[in-house]
């Protein structure tokens, strides 16, 4: 989503600004803006579409000020234009805002016949101008922020300043995250870690209802109650990484390459290796008396938990009820008081996630959360968390962070199986070997990437782009798909592909590429029939497999062929093709593959 960033300063802070808001940029925006408090006068630039826009706009207005604020925005409410761009600011109040203010239009409507005069379409608007009749009407900067933050409904972050005050700021989160940073006689907030790495490594994240008053000497935090609360004060390992591309040429190349590390750290957190045994923390449940387990997730996530019902179910005798999150909520889903639900994030921050999170607590189930940033608000809620190791994943579609996630459950299925004993020690020994092997042969495939590129060529091409799997191959497909339209904008769709003769398979001509996921499993010759199905019509056919065998005269556009590897682990190497293929394309097509367009990296808002 969005990104704030803001500095109460001992020198210009406008630049700095921006080379921060720069790191927010994996979150994905449509416009950025800066706002200055330059000898106690607010001042401001604008600029729709990336940070070099804004970067040129700045080289002409040149703002001064010790204390500001800046934002890359995601259009939620209004068209994404320098009009609607961030900051917005009244004569008084200048505000920066991530989330979406449910009652803004409410609000609106009484600043209006109030005689407040709006010049954007956004929701964010209302708080600069209901903080600004709060001070005209006699109250303190402070006392009209804390006012304001009462009528808002909504989730939100945001950062304020009000003229004359330099040495100010008044932060807030409800629901999307914020972090204040402490530096000598120097105080920042951002929207995450990352945004602060150039400034300081001691951080304090805001929990939901909180609300800060920060001056160059620190601040005072208070809650949704307006006590004075201390909240952790934390070295974050995040503001020592060096967020570049390396030598490559996007972060999404970076990081599908980074997958053999990741995938290896992450492995070794829930695995002893030396001895291939599985080793979970400590879980809320009655693991013996388990038998049933509720996921949610969004996106990739949610396709990371979809290959983990096949696992939960054949690894841990567990039924699986799995929902898209934005889905789960609007269902009567039966919940069991003490029974196990799961959820799967990247930030931590989803909101669709997260609040399906909070459902299932107040139903009294047991949360665990799959996360990547073990400060997010999914961790901190949760009764016990998992944490995939993949560090800062910038470019927006998930690669690295999707393995790890099913490193992770693949790691969670076996250990439950072995604490129901249902897996013994040598078919343990079996699996957690296999899993190891898993960033040997990621570093085949990658290794083999020169072989996408004619692939690429037939994609870019194409209209439509189908994606078939079976079994664990299904999701795979899904996720192929997926990542195929998010960056490259061709329409691509996954199916199971035995459900091919039920529909899809009308939409076959020889206009039509089929890439089929088909590693050497069971299922393998029941996919190869659906291929010689889509060859009868003229379908050009894209082989992932693992399998060398003869195709029987079915004559293939293109074939791949990976390392033959265990069962369990056929979707942690079978991501890598689809992740290439994916990539490659799109960079043939020359799109934005780093931040496609509409899309953003943490959807934290409904």
């Amino acid at each position: 989503m969005c990104g704030i960033v803001g500095i109460i300063g001992t020198k210009p802070v406008a630049d700095a600004i921006v080379e921060a808001l720069r790191r927010l940029e994996y979150r994905g925006y449509d416009s950025a803006g800066v706002s200055t408090l330059e000898n106690g006068r607010l001042t401001r630039a604008r600029a729709e579409g990336k940070l070099r826009n804004l970067e040129a706009r700045l080289s002409e207005v040149q703002l001064g000020g010790h204390t500001g604020i800046g934002h890359t925005r995601w259009a939620t409410h209004g068209a994404p234009t320098e009009q609607n761009a961030h900051p917005h600011m009244t004569s008084k109040v200048a505000v920066v805002h991530n989330g979406i203010i449910e009652n803004f239009q409410e609000l609106k409507d009484d600043l209006v016949a109030y005689g407040a005069v709006f010049s954007s379409e956004t929701d964010t608007e209302i708080i600069a101008h209901l903080i600004t009749r709060y001070i005209e009407e006699g109250a303190t900067p402070i006392d009209a922020a804390r006012r304001c933050l009462k009528e808002l409904s909504g989730a939100f972050a945001l950062a304020i300043l009000i003229e004359g005050q330099e040495n100010l700021m008044i932060v807030a989160r409800q629901g999307s995250p914020l972090a204040i940073g402490y530096g000598d006689g120097e105080t920042f907030v951002g929207s995450d870690a990352i945004a602060l790495a150039p400034f300081t490594n001691t951080i304090t994240y805001l929990e939901d209802g909180d609300w800060a008053v920060l001056t160059r000497d620190g601040a005072e935090i208070r809650d949704l109650e307006d006590r004075i609360v201390n909240r952790p004060v934390q070295k974050t390992i995040a503001t020592t990484l060096l967020v570049d591309k390396g030598n490559h040429r996007h972060f999404m190349a970076k990081e599908i390459h980074e997958q053999p590390e990741v995938v290896s750290h992450t492995l070794s957190s829930f695995a002893d290796i030396a001895e291939a045994r599985i080793v979970l923390p400590d879980l809320p449940v009655d693991i013996e008396k388990l038998d049933r387990l509720t996921i949610s997730a969004c996106g990739t996530a949610y396709y990371a938990g979809l290959i983990a019902k096949y696992w939960f179910e054949t690894y841990a005798g567990l039924g699986v009820e799995i929902d898209i999150a934005s889905e789960f909520r609007y269902r009567n889903v039966p919940l069991k008081s003490g029974g196990l639900s799961l959820f799967i994030s990247q930030s931590g921050e989803t909101a669709d996630t997260l609040a399906a999170l909070r459902h299932c607590k107040a139903s009294g189930q047991k949360t665990v959360s799959v996360v990547n940033v073990p400060q997010s608000t999914m961790a901190r809620e949760s009764d016990a968390i998992l944490q995939t190791l993949a560090g800062p994943e910038i470019g927006v579609a998930s690669t690295k962070a999707f393995t790890c996630q099913l490193v992770t459950l693949a790691c969670l299925a076996i250990g439950l199986g072995v604490k129901k004993g249902l897996i013994d020690r040598d078919r343990e020994r079996e699996l957690v070997n296999a899993l190891v092997s898993v960033p040997r042969h990621m570093s085949h495939v990658l290794q083999m990437e020169d072989q996408f590129e004619d692939i690429c060529h037939i994609l870019s091409k194409a209209r439509d782009v189908l994606y078939l799997g079976r079994g664990t191959a299904f999701p795979i497909a899904l996720e192929g798909a997926l990542k195929l339209k998010e960056i490259s904008y061709i329409h691509a769709e996954g199916y199971a592909a035995g459900e091919l003769k039920h529909g899809p398979i009308a939409l076959i001509d020889e206009n039509v590429p089929i890439v089929v996921v088909a590693p050497g499993d069971e299922l393998y010759e029941k996919t190869h029939s659906n291929m010689q199905e889509v060859a009868a019509r003229g379908g050009q056919i894209i082989l992932l497999t693992d399998q060398d065998m003869e195709q029987n005269g079915l004559e293939l556009a293109a074939k791949i062929t990976l390392p033959p590897t265990h069962p369990l682990v056929h979707p942690l190497i079978f991501a890598l093709p689809v992740q290439i293929l994916a990539y490659h394309t799109a960079v043939f097509m020359g799109t934005d593959v780093d931040q496609p367009r509409n899309l953003a990296k943490s959807v934290t808002v409904e």
